[in-house]
């Protein structure tokens, strides 16, 4: 291979597939859920505190984008999603507290997980249309 080819190969565009909206939401959840059982597995405050940082994080995107009066999603879903994220709020306070356990918050991820991938009437969860955005993408609008 020339010089000439080379540059042509490094250059050249990078086929990378594109996600989307909702499958970039199930990344995000499960990261952020995986996260969150290492940290509980390893009982490290540290570790602890950071994970439950990043859901903090996405919670409080989550219901900023679904408090927008321009968000597509039905009302009640909205609703639904900003009270879950009040919840895992207060939730987390109680958690660092040493008053609470962080399995609720990975239920509720797991929850929002199996919405997100279509298995949520199979297991008795509302099967909603993608109810969520990730901070690296713009909300249903």
């Amino acid at each position: 291979m020339n010089a000439i080819q080379q540059a042509q190969r490094a250059y050249a565009p990078v086929n990378s597939p594109v996600m989307t909206g909702r499958a970039t939401e199930l990344q995000l959840f499960s990261q952020t859920t995986a996260r969150l059982k290492t940290a509980m597995q390893s009982g490290n405050f540290a570790a602890i505190a950071e994970a439950l940082f990043q859901n903090r994080r996405v919670w409080t995107h989550l219901a900023g984008e679904v408090a927008d009066p321009a968000n597509a999603l039905p009302a009640t879903l909205r609703a639904q999603i900003f009270y879950l994220a009040e919840f895992t709020e207060h939730h987390t306070r109680a958690v660092l507290k040493g008053e609470a356990d962080i399995a609720a918050l990975v239920d509720i991820n797991t929850a929002v997980m199996r919405g997100l991938s279509g298995n949520g009437a199979r297991e008795g969860a509302a099967a909603q249309p993608a109810a969520t955005a990730s901070p690296a993408q713009e909300g249903v609008r």
